[in-house]
């Protein structure tokens, strides 16, 4: 695919001086349009299924920063565009984006996210996968209602996508072999390309010609990158408490992520042994031992470099747009996704 990266980061660019908006201030200037995108998500959920409502609501309503959304308003509103077919692909991608957490966690046998039961812990698997394929039809529906077949393509593009990464990532699992360059593969198809298509609609939606739509959809890939392997690299580095997830999580799954694929790579015979153990056998009981590795072969200052340079190559991105607080707020999630801790 187009704007695959290089395995290894390049050397560290110069912190951006350009101007960046934190994150309740980029929050505060999305709100009006979020909380229209909100209103219009809670009319198109309802079903006479009582418990389509229950699950989709408990999902809906589970916080979360929404940045997939919030990232299409944002390129819109970049580009002077906003308004109900704003609105509309914004909740498209977010009915998208959730449905693929509900089939995630039934396939990852996951029991907590952002803090509290997962919907396949409360309702069990069958209704998770099911009310996930409800969020998908509605999520066609709501974006056939726009009517333009642009739109539709990136789309149905998009939703292949990250269907061949969940089929990706499983094949995978619990494999010990799995490298730098078949992880970034596995994250571009499940992560990236849901963050691209939300910035190119946004910036389609507002009439942008193809040199700024392309330039978006890039900002929005390596945003995409940046954010998923610095949530990787807390699954090491950060609490349960903090993480909203059991720590460690990564493992016990059988996924080997870059800051482990890196110690793998770096560390020696024994130690080497340890890990593939640990990755064939989700062995958390090895943990110790994998933080160890993890430390003294620096895979999570080298992880921590690699989603730098693509928040980097993000921001790089917009360069050729007119400076506005809609352009800061997009420099400021490129900062947000490897600062947080969350």
């Amino acid at each position: 695919m187009s704007d695959t990266p290089a395995p290894h980061p390049r050397p560290q660019p110069q912190p951006s001086l350009a101007r960046q908006l934190d994150l309740p201030t980029i929050q505060a200037l999305a709100a009006p349009e979020m909380d229209a995108m909100d209103a219009l998500i809670r009319r198109r959920l309802a079903s006479d299924v009582v418990l389509i409502n229950q699950v989709a609501e408990y999902i809906i309503g589970a916080g979360g920063k929404r940045l997939r959304p919030m990232l299409l308003l944002l390129t819109a509103g970049a580009l002077d565009h906003r308004g109900p077919d704003a609105h509309q692909l914004a909740a498209v991608v977010e009915f998208i984006h959730t449905a693929t957490l509900l089939h995630d966690d039934v396939v990852d046998e996951s029991d907590l996210r952002r803090g509290r039961s997962t919907a396949n812990a409360v309702w069990g698997n069958a209704a998770s996968v099911l009310v996930g394929d409800f969020l998908y039809s509605r999520s066609f529906q709501l974006m056939v209602e726009l009517d333009q077949l642009e739109v539709m393509r990136i789309l149905a593009d998009t939703t292949n996508t990250i269907a061949e990464g969940e089929v990706l990532q499983l094949l995978h699992v619990r494999n010990p072999n799995t490298d730098e360059a078949a992880y970034l593969r596995v994250i571009e198809r499940k992560t990236a390309v849901l963050f691209a298509a939300a910035t190119r609609l946004g910036a389609l939606q507002a009439g942008a010609d193809v040199a700024t739509c392309d330039a978006m959809h890039t900002y929005g890939l390596h945003l995409g990158y940046a954010f998923q392997i610095a949530d990787d690299v807390l699954d090491y580095a950060s609490d349960a408490e903090t993480l909203g997830k059991n720590l460690g999580d990564d493992l016990a799954e059988g996924k080997a992520t870059l800051p482990l694929i890196h110690a793998m790579q770096h560390s020696d015979a024994g130690v080497k042994a340890v890990l593939r153990h640990a990755i064939e056998h989700g062995d958390t009981d090895a943990m110790p031992q994998v933080l160890a590795a993890i430390e003294s072969c620096g895979s999570l200052a080298y992880s921590r470099a690699c989603a730098q340079q693509h928040a980097s190559d993000a921001e790089a991105a917009l360069s050729g747009l007119a400076d506005n607080e809609y352009v800061a707020a997009l420099r400021g999630l490129a900062s947000y996704a490897v600062s947080r801790d969350h």
